[in-house]
């Protein structure tokens, strides 16, 4: 597996890492436990190194797994959670927001550091930014921690580029985490220039469109009651329908290449620049071994431009998030 730096930092990782929500929550019910920590360990085993979780996650569920799976191999990985919302640290009862008090953070960080049985947090993002908190004042209690030993990067979930700039002139910040993909480009009219003039790295979730662009969902497809795509505007079975010109021009180039369309989204994200880092996320063995195979797709600057120009002429139909998580995001 090939190895890449997250910005400017000297914190190095495996080119694509494993996001481990969707073992606990969002897509669906809980995958087998003890099943998820042979994926997690079989995913170190094929050269991945940075492994990324949330105490949001179940709340608790996913930190408590990723941390048992990994105690093995703890000093030879790299593993990211977040904190900022407001989750009460004994119950894991969700308040109906965010919260990045100072203490709060604080108190989140010990708690996670028993969850996934380590010393120190390698990268500990704010997962939304706090209306109610200065940033500054997020980026001061993070650098408390670095000086304490508990933490060793510091990252922003889906924060705007001024917020951004705002922390970073407190403390380092090492990883910028947003959503993007062929299916969502947001992220390169402000953010990657910006990230980029800091010298900050990108970890793109949902790096696959939340599985869109793997060809394997279409209009007729139905989710479990309890996955979040329900509620997603763009996963509506009139834009699926609509946006299914995206999949075909992704399958085109797949085809072309011998790859899968998978491997093809994620190979265009790792062309984009050498600091981005995707987390594709799985509950299966050969779809993480799929993923894993885009390292080896390479996509030819006619490649990289045929895509841009047929993408461009589409316009994808429906929101990426409910309005109401829209509203915590860019801020």
């Amino acid at each position: 597996m090939q190895k890449r730096k997250l910005g400017k930092s000297n914190l190095e990782v495996s080119a694509l890492g494993l996001g481990c929500m969707s073992m606990s929550a969002g897509y669906g019910p809980p995958a087998d436990k003890s099943e998820m920590i042979k994926l997690i360990r079989a995913a170190h085993d094929r050269g991945v190194t940075h492994f990324d979780t949330a105490e949001a996650y179940g709340p608790f569920a996913n930190e408590e797994l990723v941390g048992e799976a990994l105690a093995p191999i703890r000093d030879k990985v790299t593993i990211a959670t977040k904190f900022g919302f407001d989750i009460d640290i004994e119950t894991g009862k969700r308040g109906p927001g965010t919260n990045s008090k100072p203490e709060h953070i604080k108190a989140v960080a010990d708690a996670c550091l028993k969850r996934l049985r380590i010393e120190s947090i390698d990268l500990f993002y704010q997962h939304r930014v706090d209306p109610d908190v200065p940033i500054e004042d997020v980026a001061g209690a993070v650098k408390e921690l670095i000086a304490q030993g508990k933490v060793k990067h510091f990252g922003l979930s889906e924060a705007g580029v001024q917020t951004i700039r705002r922390a970073h002139a407190v403390q380092r910040v090492t990883a910028v985490q947003s959503e993007y993909s062929l299916f969502y480009r947001g992220p390169e009219a402000e953010l990657l220039p910006a990230l980029e003039e800091l010298g900050i790295g990108f970890v793109p979730f949902s790096p696959l469109g939340a599985g869109f662009l793997t060809g394997k969902i279409d209009e007729n497809t139905k989710f479990d009651p309890t996955d979040f795509r329900n509620i997603v505007p763009r996963f509506s079975p009139e834009a699926r329908k609509a946006n299914m010109a995206l999949v075909d021009l992704v399958k085109a180039v797949a085809e072309r290449k011998g790859a899968t369309p998978a491997q093809v989204a994620l190979a265009w994200l790792l062309a984009q620049k050498p600091w981005i880092v995707p987390i594709p996320g799985t509950t299966k063995l050969h779809r993480l071994e799929e993923n894993l195979g885009a390292v080896h797709v390479e996509l030819t600057e006619s490649d990289l431009k045929q895509i841009d120009e047929a993408s461009s002429k589409m316009k994808l139909e429906g929101a990426r998030l409910p309005e109401a998580a829209l509203k915590m995001t860019g801020r």
